[in-house]
């Protein structure tokens, strides 16, 4: 049974998993973006979340520990000159997952892993999207305020009134056609003289 063991062992021995983590994350860091499946996804962010947070302070303690998880020079000096310098500012959350569907031999959920701040479309659209900030009272009073709600409100009602006053203008300008009755009736009197006739 396998009870209260959250560790997603991948299928994996010990030394497989360890090996695949760190080349997973070295590659991650030298091209900012790998495609693999979604478990293993989740695990290499737990894997490699801790040693992004530790090349924020570069010192040669820090750079032997990350070492020891990456084992890849190439890794370790982009890590510490460039990726450090973009996530200084971050305060955790430093990879995205993306899910891209599944895979075609095996039906196995698929994903794109990337570091958040080496996604420029996503930033761009974040800095183009308008800011909606709420409405504050600012200086004026509650009196001042009120009284401006009340003069906008007088000036709605005004408006209406005009576009009333407008319409019914308008209307009483047209000519209402009446039809004489006498002439309806007396129409309706020769068809009926008519259909009697005819029946004769």
């Amino acid at each position: 049974m396998r009870h209260n063991k959250k560790f997603n062992h991948l299928g994996r021995t010990s030394a497989h998993r360890q090996a695949m983590l760190s080349n997973m994350a070295a590659s991650l860091i030298v091209h900012k973006r790998i495609r693999t499946t979604v478990a293993k996804a989740k695990a290499l962010r737990v894997y490699i979340e801790p040693l992004l947070t530790k090349s924020k302070e570069d010192t040669t303690h820090n750079r032997r520990v990350v070492f020891s998880y990456l084992e890849n020079k190439e890794a370790v000096a982009e890590l510490f000159r460039d990726v450090a310098v973009k996530i200084a500012d971050r305060p955790g959350g430093y990879t995205r997952i993306l899910r891209t569907g599944t895979r075609l031999g095996d039906n196995a959920d698929m994903c794109i892993i990337e570091l958040v701040d080496y996604n420029e479309a996503m930033l761009e659209a974040k800095e183009t999207k308008k800011k909606t900030s709420r409405r504050s009272r600012g200086r004026k009073s509650g009196k001042a305020k009120t009284e401006e709600q009340v003069q906008e409100v007088e000036e709605v009602v005004s408006n209406t009134e005009n576009a009333l006053e407008e319409t019914a203008v308008e209307t009483t300008e047209e000519p209402v056609a009446e039809e004489p009755v006498a002439e309806v009736e007396e129409s309706v009197e020769e068809e009926k003289d008519q259909d009697a006739e005819e029946k004769k």
